[in-house]
């Protein structure tokens, strides 16, 4: 029904914010790492929502990336595990990490997150594996490495982060970076306006 919000921060909280948008203010619950990630009260953010309606209630749920909803998504079709539960899941583990314990079969790593005991991993790989793309997965974990293992250099790095935060894929975004050839050093302004050129292209 709401595919995404964008507009100014209003309020940050523990577990959600509140987005103003056209006058009217949408309260989100978010992951704690979407949260942290965000610019800031009075700044303005587009967020990916998912809106969940029960007998007793309607609340939206929001991410920074599509990558984060379609996960949620995902996360709440297993038995057992509620809207609250995702939340904890993607609050604890990047998106990344948590497709890679799936698809790597790894219920000890998804068992540390509070809540989440060895039977309700397991059931969350054996409900979700065959949905989970591989070599997608893999690739994208192996593009996090390389961002995070210092081979960039801090501008493209904040450049990626800032395409990630516009709604574009890891992979896409680090493609449209590296295709931008300007020397350590220069300005991520410059970096992100020839990256968002370049991106269209890949």
């Amino acid at each position: 029904m709401i595919a995404f919000l964008k507009g100014e921060i209003s309020a940050i909280y523990e577990d959600k914010v509140i987005i103003e948008v056209s006058g009217v203010g949408y309260n989100v619950l978010m992951p704690a790492s979407c949260i942290q990630s965000l610019q800031g009260i009075g700044n303005t953010a587009k967020i990916y929502t998912y809106l969940s309606v029960r007998e007793d209630a309607m609340q939206l749920y929001g991410f920074n990336t599509s990558d984060d909803l379609e996960l949620f998504k995902l996360l709440i079709t297993v038995n057992g595990i509620g809207p609250k539960a995702s939340l904890q899941i993607l609050s604890t583990m990047t998106t990344d990490d948590i497709k890679m314990a799936i698809v790597s079969s790894d219920s000890k790593t998804l068992s540390k997150v509070q809540g989440i005991g060895p039977k309700t991993a397991q059931r969350i790989i054996i409900d979700l594996k065959d949905k989970i793309d591989l070599i997608n997965t893999v690739e994208n974990k192996l593009l996090s490495n390389e961002v995070y293992a210092g081979t960039l250099s801090d501008e493209k790095s904040e450049a990626i982060e800032a395409l990630v935060a516009l709604g574009y894929s890891k992979k896409d975004a680090l493609n449209a970076v590296n295709s931008v050839d300007m020397p350590d050093g220069t300005k991520v302004e410059q970096i992100l306006k020839l990256a968002l050129k370049n991106i269209s292209r890949l």
